[in-house]
């Protein structure tokens, strides 16, 4: 009789070596923000001209000082504070507008709709940049300033998505049955819409957090974002671009940093794409390799000799 291998069923798969990188990055530059007073060995201000300009390696300056005699290391830290934080801030009142009316626009349909999509679409023709910077330069500068600018830039992103996919769901049964029994609007949106748009939100969340941080360092970089006394990603850009051919480490390491964690953003985006789209190639082998399974149970189940009655 042929034997039929039926593959065993193991735990959840452990995740991609470059989503660890990616989520151990983050979570490094999360607690350098978090602990910065703590963990920089100078203050991020602290000026000696007598050690201007020393490179990576030098003795109480692991990766050496500016031209004002800065530790470059320690302004790096405390710039993660800065860009992590208006980063997530950002990104939470973002996902919070952009939902509301994404669920609103595909819910109620009709001329609603059509007025936000309209808006939306006027939004959408603005670069994202341009419209921050035009945003910043009206409302001025400071980091209540340019959460607001980045908001206001950033809430279509969210909106178009999640209101394509409202506009399915409010189809379904449920959704008609939770309509029929009486349930408001507002109760069918956030009680049984907004949980089946939270895969999609998330991971909007988690690329849009990338995008405010580079939106921060390059607002930094051309004089719009926080002041020169607070140190930043882009405000260390800006001040070492003039000296990349004798200081190299002056626009490299924060250039590093802002690289590091905009890429791992994006990077935990597509894996959670991947886990909760079901058109997603990886979602679909998943479910192949499911099935697959349970055929061949099937067939041994099917296949194995019944006992005989004692």
């Amino acid at each position: 009789m042929m034997h039929v291998s039926v593959p065993k069923r193991r735990g959840r798969p452990l995740p991609n070596i470059i989503v660890v990188f990616a989520v151990t990055t983050l979570v490094f530059f999360a607690i350098l923000a978090i602990f910065a007073p703590w963990i920089a060995p100078h203050p991020p201000n602290a000026q000696s001209l007598m050690m201007r300009l020393r490179p990576p390696g030098t003795e109480g300056y692991w990766l050496g000082t500016d031209q004002l005699g800065r530790d470059v290391l320690s302004r790096i830290i405390h710039g993660a504070r800065i860009s992590l934080a208006i980063g997530v801030v950002v990104m939470v009142l973002t996902a919070m507008l952009g939902v509301v009316i994404g669920l609103i626009s595909g819910y109620f349909g009709g001329w609603v709709d059509t007025v936000i999509m309209r808006i939306v679409d006027i939004w959408l023709a603005f670069p994202f940049l341009v419209l921050a910077i035009a945003l910043v330069a009206v409302l001025g500068q400071g980091p209540d300033k340019i959460v607001i600018a980045l908001v206001l830039s950033g809430w279509p992103g969210f909106a178009r998505p999640v209101r394509g996919e409202v506009l399915q769901l409010r189809e379904r049964e449920y959704t008609l049955s939770a309509r029929a029994l009486g349930v408001s609007p507002f109760g069918v949106m956030f009680k049984h819409l907004l949980p089946n748009v939270m895969p999609t939100v998330l991971v909007l969340s988690a690329v849009d957090l990338g995008y405010n941080i580079l939106a921060l360092a390059s607002l930094s970089f051309l004089g719009l974002g926080i002041g020169a006394e607070t140190a930043t990603w882009g405000g260390m850009l800006a001040s070492g671009r003039n000296y990349v051919a004798t200081a190299w480490w002056l626009a490299a390491l924060p250039g590093i940093a802002i690289f590091l964690v905009v890429i791992s953003s994006n990077l935990i985006g597509d894996w959670l794409r991947d886990r909760y789209d079901p058109r997603s190639p990886f979602r679909q082998a998943r479910n192949q390799s499911l099935a697959e399974a349970r055929a061949a149970k099937a067939a041994q189940s099917a296949q194995a000799p019944t006992q005989p009655n004692a």
